[in-house]
């Protein structure tokens, strides 16, 4: 997946400035595709040099003017055509799991300090999730059909957040099991 269709995917369902899609981006698809705002910002004129967005400039009294993006009928257009495309399962890289298949190399405590501190990564994910999905999701079956798609992707992040707290769990207690 390219940058370009997550800017897409945030911006396809209301114009927003770029600041505002940085953070938009942060709270939404930033979730499970990450990017600066920095690179955001460089995707965005590439995406208007395609005509996959526009920019409507606002001009602001004593500020410097607003640039207001949406996306066009060919942005919408490349957006569903990528959607129409198969897509492998993504490959895992992780440095934990690494850490974990040569940790008979290092002191259990080092490894469970390590253990420690992705599950209150994990548990403080999943407390944003829950938070997410309580004040946006509570009726799933009732939401318009945007928010049912927004809400089946935060799932997605709950599953793997318990999925993971779950892991290391079960890690800890093989671990602690052989002192």
């Amino acid at each position: 997946m390219a940058l370009a269709h997550a800017i897409l995917a945030a911006l396809v369902d209301a114009p927003c400035s770029g600041y505002d899609l940085a953070k938009r981006f942060d709270g939404s698809v930033g979730f499970f595709w990450s990017a600066s705002h920095q690179q955001i910002y460089r995707e965005l004129s590439k995406l208007e040099d395609q005509g996959w967005i526009s920019c409507e400039t606002i001009l602001q009294a004593g500020r410097p003017d607003k640039k207001l993006y949406s996306v066009t009928g060919l942005g919408e257009q490349q957006l569903k055509q990528w959607i129409a495309q198969p897509c492998e399962p993504t490959p895992i890289k992780d440095d934990l799991l690494v850490k974990i298949f040569a940790g008979h190399v290092a002191p259990k405590e080092t490894i469970l300090a390590e253990l420690e501190r992705h599950q209150k990564a994990h548990l403080e994910k999943l407390s944003t999730y829950e938070n997410l999905e309580q004040h946006y999701f509570q009726n799933p079956q009732e939401l318009p059909e945007v928010q049912q798609f927004q809400y089946l992707t935060l799932l997605n992040g709950i599953t793997y957040e318990r999925h993971w707290l779950a892991w290391c769990d079960r890690v800890i207690s093989v671990i602690e099991a052989k002192k």
